[in-house]
C-alpha cells in the first residue's frame, strides 16, 4: 500500500517552495528595475548639471561681452568726432597756432582739450587707438591703401598712417588706413632682428 500521506506532503512542500521562489523572483525584478530607474534619474540629474553650468557659462559670457561690446555701434559712430577734430587741428598751420590772437589760442586749445578728452572717454571704455606706424603690416588691423618704395624699412612695414585704426576689448572696431612700404629688405620672421640694408 501507498503512503497517501507522503506523496500529500511531497506535493505540498514542492508548492510552497515554488510559490517562495516566484516571490523572490519578483522582488529581485523589482530590485532590478527600481535600480535601472535609479541609474536613469542620476544620469538625467548629472546632465541636467551639467546643461545648467554651460548655461550659466555662456550666460556669463555674453553679459561679459554685452559689457565690453555694448557700446560698438556709438563708439564706431564717435570715430568720425575724433577724426574730423583731429583734421581741423592737422589743417591749422604752425605758424598760425603761434600768431594766433589771444581768442583763436584759446579756441585752439579748447578743439585739442576736446580731442584728448573724447580719446580719454573712449580709452574707459575699452575703445583704444592703433599707432601701426613702423609695424609690420597686418591685415587683421591694417587695411593697405598704396604701397610706397622705401629701401629704408623692411618691405611689409606700415610706412605712412592715413586714418587710425581703433580696436574694442580684443576686437577690430576700424582698420587702420595705411601705406605699405615695398622694395626693402625682406622682413626678418618674428623674433629675429630685422635684416641690414647692404647700402
Amino acid at each position: 500500500m501507498i503512503d497517501t500521506n507522503a506523496e500529500n506532503g511531497a506535493e505540498t512542500s514542492a508548492t510552497e517552495a515554488a510559490p517562495g521562489e516566484a516571490a523572490e523572483r519578483d522582488a529581485f525584478a523589482v530590485i532590478e528595475a527600481l535600480n535601472a530607474e535609479n541609474s536613469e534619474l542620476k544620469d538625467r540629474v548629472l546632465r541636467t548639471l551639467a546643461e545648467m553650468e554651460n548655461l550659466r557659462r555662456r550666460t556669463e559670457r555674453e553679459v561679459a561681452d554685452a559689457k565690453t561690446y555694448g557700446v560698438t555701434s556709438f563708439a564706431r559712430d564717435m570715430l568720425s568726432v575724433v577724426d574730423n577734430l583731429a583734421r581741423a587741428l592737422e589743417h591749422l598751420p604752425e605758424e598760425a597756432r603761434k600768431n594766433a590772437d589771444p581768442h583763436l589760442q584759446s579756441m585752439i586749445e579748447g578743439v585739442e582739450l576736446t580731442a584728448r578728452d573724447l580719446e580719454a572717454v573712449l580709452g574707459r571704455h575699452g575703445v583704444r587707438k592703433l599707432d601701426p606706424k613702423g609695424q609690420r603690416f597686418d591685415p587683421n588691423f591694417h587695411q593697405a591703401i598704396f604701397e610706397a618704395p622705401d629701401e629704408t624699412v623692411p618691405a611689409g612695414t606700415v610706412s605712412q598712417v592715413v586714418q587710425s585704426g581703433w580696436t574694442i576689448g580684443d576686437r577690430v572696431l576700424r582698420p587702420a588706413m595705411v601705406g605699405v612700404s615695398k622694395g626693402g629688405p625682406k622682413a626678418a620672421p618674428k623674433g629675429e632682428p630685422p635684416a641690414a640694408s647692404g647700402k
